[in-house]
């Protein structure tokens, strides 16, 4: 354990990575952002506790701590954008709707910048990497799921609703293909669920920074749609709740994607 983030290791090569669910802010960063920003919007929310069957799996798990607010721990530490067109970086200065997240002239300093590098980005890369190498030192091969959710719809990120599935393969070069592949095969035998491969999100600095199948660490990322198992701005109830009745129908097919990651694994992993 650590103060930017959990670490809980498992007994198979499955290693599940969490940046975006941390809601914890530093004082200055609290005291920087702005009313509506201070609701920690573009949190990846309840993502541990969607997943929390991981341990029957016996996957590891990394929870990440801090907010995304303070540093994007899905960003390369030089900020190099990962897609064309709109996007935020790895100190955001505005939300997913590009609105400010800062009051004026209160955004993070380069001083307040370097330490969430040294004490958020690096120790949960580092754990993550550490990670890895230890699950491939034991079984030969590792398995990473980079599991993010979002609004259904943002249209300053993309257009229309977002399919509720979306899997990022770095255009199938962050894993085998033949896992990708397998994958797809999953989302496509159920119909409760639309689905992608390689849309809008195809994988953040986590999936193509880790992902190198030709040493065999096979690198995924799911984008799932808020809408599939929470509350979005436009129900009824509190914004940002958890709901157990769409919970209970996604579950499943999240279980279901990790354990065709495990299966494929054993077969074609190493």
């Amino acid at each position: 354990m650590s103060d930017s983030y959990q670490l809980t290791q498992g007994d198979t090569p499955l290693l599940i990575s969490m940046p975006h669910a941390g809601i914890a802010l530093t004082p200055e960063v609290e005291a920087g952002l702005n009313k509506a920003a201070l609701s920690l919007a573009d949190t990846d929310w309840h993502i541990p506790k969607l997943y929390d069957f991981a341990a029957e799996l016996g996957a590891s798990r990394i929870e990440a701590r801090y907010s995304r607010y303070v540093i994007d721990l899905n960003r390369p530490e030089n900020d190099t954008p990962l897609y064309a067109g709109a996007t935020t970086g790895l100190f955001p200065s505005t939300d997913f709707d590009g609105e400010p997240l800062f009051e004026e002239g209160q955004e993070s300093t380069k001083a307040q910048r370097d330490w969430a590098k040294e004490h958020v980005w690096r120790p949960y890369h580092n754990a993550l990497a550490g990670e890895l190498a230890r699950l491939k030192s034991r079984f030969g091969y590792a398995l990473l799921f980079d599991a993010h959710s979002i609004r259904s719809e943002i249209p300053r990120l993309f257009d229309d609703q977002l399919p509720d599935i979306n899997l990022g393969t770095f255009e199938e070069q962050s894993c085998d293909p033949e896992l990708s592949q397998t994958l797809q095969a999953v989302c496509a035998a159920q119909s409760r669920f639309t689905h992608v491969v390689n849309g809008r999100f195809k994988g953040g600095h986590i999936t193509r920074g880790y992902g190198d199948p030709a040493n065999h660490i096979h690198a995924v990322q799911l984008e799932l749609s808020q809408r599939t198992y929470m509350n979005e701005p436009d129900d009824e109830q509190p914004i940002f709740a958890y709901r157990e009745d769409r919970a209970a129908e996604v579950r499943p097919l999240l279980r279901e994607l990790l354990e065709a990651m495990q299966r494929w694994g054993e077969v074609r992993g190493c």
